[in-house]
């Protein structure tokens, strides 16, 4: 049986990069940490990545990647069960790079490329978002206006995005544990989708109602 090649050094240095900031904050994580936990030489990984800052931007690249892939995925929404599908996924990659949450403030205090990126990600959740809206409304899901629909949008982003700012200042010791990642996500989605309950059909809101009823 022909043995695995072995994972390239840079990608493995992301991984336990994400992690580590996963667990302790972007912050809280030093270079000679990551390199120690990676069992590395601190110029083995000054090699691949020379600062801090880069790892950070690779990381970012790859949720970006993944965040557009499924933002992509908002005119196939088609119904309450697409939308509650689409929502789970969403903050499904929003737990997978948490530290990009959790430590925004800080990390666009100091890195000029992630404030540029992040801005852009922000138009393409509201962009997407609208899609969704524009969707379920054109199949007789929802029941709503130009207006509303542009409001509707921007408190998903809002929600969406600082969702786990909210889950930490409520619970700073235990919210980002991965214990509390499921009832996190769920409370998250399900705040988020009961944003559609105000404008839901009548023959679609019962729909709705069950679903948020059952988180």
């Amino acid at each position: 049986m022909a043995k695995k090649a072995p994972r390239r050094t840079a990608e493995r240095i992301l991984e336990v990069t994400l992690d580590l900031f996963n667990r302790f904050g972007e912050p809280n994580v030093s270079t000679t940490l990551i390199s120690s936990e990676l069992n590395i030489s601190p110029g083995n990984l000054y090699y691949h990545y020379p600062a801090k800052d880069e790892l950070v931007n690779a990381l970012f690249t790859r949720y970006e990647a993944a965040l557009y892939e499924l933002l992509g995925a908002a005119p196939g929404v088609h119904d309450i069960e697409d939308a509650w599908f689409f929502m789970h996924s969403l903050f499904e990659l929003v737990w997978q790079y948490r530290f990009l949450y959790r430590d925004l403030n800080d990390l666009l205090s100091k890195n000029r490329r992630l404030e540029t990126h992040i801005k852009d990600a922000l138009l393409h959740k509201t962009t997407a978002f609208r899609t969704l809206l524009d969707s379920l409304e054109h199949v007789g899901a929802l029941e709503i206006t130009v207006s509303q629909r542009e409001s509707t949008a921007t408190h998903m982003v809002v929600m969406l995005t600082w969702w786990l700012s909210y889950e930490y200042v409520r619970d700073p010791r235990h919210a980002l544990e991965p214990a509390s990642a499921q009832a996190s996500l769920l409370r998250g989605a399900k705040h988020v989708l009961s944003l559609l309950l105000p404008y839901a059909a009548p023959e679609h809101k019962a729909h709705l109602e069950m679903l948020l009823a059952a988180y």
